[in-house]
């Protein structure tokens, strides 16, 4: 059904400041920004590789992205799976029962897309988008590797992912975690929530940088809240917009 993670959404306060981060200090080229009035945002996305990260402020309190951040804050908001038919798509989840945002599809910043009930996903708001035209990949020095997701049961998450969406399972070193995607086009590695303070849901981002030096002075020179280790960092959620974000040299699954 979906052929890869088309893009990681973030709900922001303010475009403008969270550019300083994911744009200017990440250095995440801008591939396209507009206000998308039917949704009640203003959104941009920006390049990260084979995927993109897209940032979501919204035009005033009361639209649903507004909500969220009146009720968690900045951070994650949802993800998106491209597909090369979401419209079919959307009918045959319909078929099945799979309770539904949207019915049929709609405008959007990727393209035509609807949305999951975050019931389907097991507490994560899904979307699916099929762009309107043909995407190249922007060039970037930090690029989008993993999604993480708390849950109670990884496997049982997994497993409605993968007969939702048809998502092929990454081999891991087993264990009660399990990981589903591309290795080209990202991964969706399911944890139990006991691993990450008790938390479902999406909470986690992980990107891949092969030249970290210049983008740790960066990190440095913008006064982010960092720790480092061998061949990777992290980035605090006070400093990326509620993201907790993991940045390593090496691509692994």
């Amino acid at each position: 059904m979906v052929t890869n993670i088309h893009h990681v959404g973030i709900a922001v306060a303010s475009l403008k400041r969270s550019y300083r981060f994911w744009r200017d200090t990440l250095g995440l080229p801008l591939a396209r920004e507009a206000e998308v009035a039917e949704q009640g945002v203003r959104a941009a996305l920006l390049a990260a590789g084979e995927s993109e990260i897209e940032l979501l402020e919204p035009l005033s309190p009361e639209t649903p992205v507004g909500r969220f951040l009146a009720k968690r804050g900045e951070g994650l908001h949802h993800v998106c799976f491209k597909t090369p038919d979401v419209g079919g798509d959307l009918a045959a989840l319909r078929a099945k029962s799979v309770p539904l945002l949207d019915a049929t599809p709609r405008r959007g910043l990727a393209g035509r897309i609807g949305f999951l009930h975050p019931r389907a996903g097991h507490g994560v708001l899904v979307e699916l988008a099929t762009p309107e035209a043909a995407e190249t990949p922007a060039e970037s020095p930090v690029r989008f590797k993993r999604l993480v997701i708390g849950s109670r049961v990884p496997h049982d998450t997994a497993k409605t992912y993968q007969d939702l969406f048809g998502l092929p399972e990454v081999e891991v070193n087993g264990g009660p975690r399990t990981m589903l995607g591309w290795a080209g086009g990202g991964t969706l590695l399911m944890v139990p929530a006991g691993e990450v303070g008790g938390m479902e849901g999406m909470v986690a981002l992980s990107m891949v940088a092969p030249d970290l030096p210049p983008l740790i002075q960066r990190l440095e020179k913008a006064q982010a809240a960092l720790l480092l280790g061998a061949g990777e960092l992290t980035v605090e959620p006070k400093s990326s917009h509620g993201v907790h974000l993991h940045i390593s040299r090496y691509h692994f699954p």
